[in-house]
């Protein structure tokens, strides 16, 4: 499973030689495998690096698996690297080359997709699920003690009347109470294990909010949303369910994130916006998280000392008097070391605000 650490790992690699990245969409849905194969020669057709290029193609023949909808794959034979990352949701075919590979549009399905638990619960158990990349990873179930309707202690079943409510006992409360408990611990052990980022909660209303309840105050602040379903759904219900709510949670929040860090650039309090600026401030190592919109990329400059990413075309670098060098895209470049310094980046769809100030900004450390 690709980890939160390998992708760290992959934006951090410079390479003494030219690299390939290759992102291509092996959904089923599209075309066979000889459709397929076809657009991947076809990306790979005025690609200079023979060598990477034929092992991409024999990794694709001999080992990519074909139930899944995406691969991303990352060479540089001459210095000996290769790795090849198989996706469960499909990306749009690109290709890249250059001293650093490009992680950014496996950054946006990594912070898109990656690291969901879903809980199904009932009043006797539960299912737990982790979906990371748009696969199933693992799920386990827990069941506990089976909720009777019974009477105890003369509790009458007739709402309203002294000692019990219609159809259900103090008793039963206790069960379901117990259970819930029981459920709860199960979870948070299986969710800290799996390193899960975002929760969803899955059952009837009422179960659903005593489950929230009784879950520490450390997990509740990761439920995204709760919806309604059976426990006996099928894992891919489940998962087509989760991968909405998803969508719509991150459509909503990456709007928020938007209109947020032009009002904090515009009052100049935590936040820049536009490319030098950003650029400035990512050679600085101020970055928190960067906002790029998804697909934005430009031409810029970048020093072979320092690493300074600049739109100037000075031949040498202000800051340390290094050599300043042309790179086909600066936005990755930036991706990249913020990545490698610990940062966040956040990639969001097409905002009209956003590009009117230059699809790029920063939410600063400092």
């Amino acid at each position: 499973m690709f980890t939160d650490h390998q992708m760290k790992e992959l934006a951090g690699l410079s390479t003494k030689s030219p690299a390939l990245t290759v992102y291509l969409n092996t959904d089923p849905a599209v075309g066979n495998a000889e459709t397929i194969k076809l657009r991947l020669r076809t990306l790979l057709k005025e690609i200079d690096l023979e060598e990477d290029a034929a092992a991409v193609l024999d990794y694709f023949d001999t080992h990519h698996p074909f139930t899944a909808r995406g691969l991303a794959v990352f060479s540089c034979k001459k210095e000996g690297f290769f790795r090849a990352i198989s996706l469960g949701i499909p990306v749009r075919d690109q290709v890249y080359t250059g001293n650093h590979f490009s992680v950014k549009p496996l950054a946006d399905v990594f912070d898109l997709y990656g690291g969901y638990g879903v809980i199904l619960v009932d009043r006797q158990g539960a299912r737990v699920f982790h979906f990371h990349l748009g696969e199933l990873v693992e799920q386990e179930g827990v069941l506990g003690t089976l909720v009777k309707h019974t009477k105890r202690g003369g509790a009458s079943s007739i709402a309203g009347q002294r000692g019990g409510t219609a159809g259900q006992t103090h008793y039963e409360d206790e069960v379901v109470e117990r259970n819930m408990k029981d459920i709860v611990a199960f979870a948070v052990r299986f969710f800290e294990e799996k390193h899960i980022r975002r929760i969803l909660i899955g059952g009837t209303d009422d179960n659903i909010a005593l489950i929230k309840t009784l879950l520490p105050k450390s997990w509740q602040s990761l439920i995204i949303g709760t919806f309604p379903m059976s426990m006996t759904a099928t894992h891919a219900e489940v998962q087509a369910r989760a991968m909405q709510i998803g969508r719509e949670v991150e459509a909503a929040r990456d709007l928020k994130m938007v209109r947020s860090i032009i009002a904090q650039a515009g009052k100049g309090v935590g936040a820049e916006i536009g490319l030098e600026k950003t650029f400035q401030a990512v050679s600085q190592n101020r970055v928190q998280t960067l906002v790029v919109t998804e697909g934005f990329r430009q031409a810029a400059h970048h020093c072979t000392g320092c690493g300074r990413i600049t739109l100037h075309t000075n031949p040498k670098c202000k800051d340390c008097g290094s050599q300043i060098v042309p790179v086909e895209d600066g936005v990755e470049l930036a991706v990249n070391a913020v990545m490698r310094s610990g940062g966040e980046v956040e990639i969001v769809p097409n905002n009209p605000d956003f590009e009117k100030v230059g699809n790029i900004g920063a939410i600063l450390r400092y």
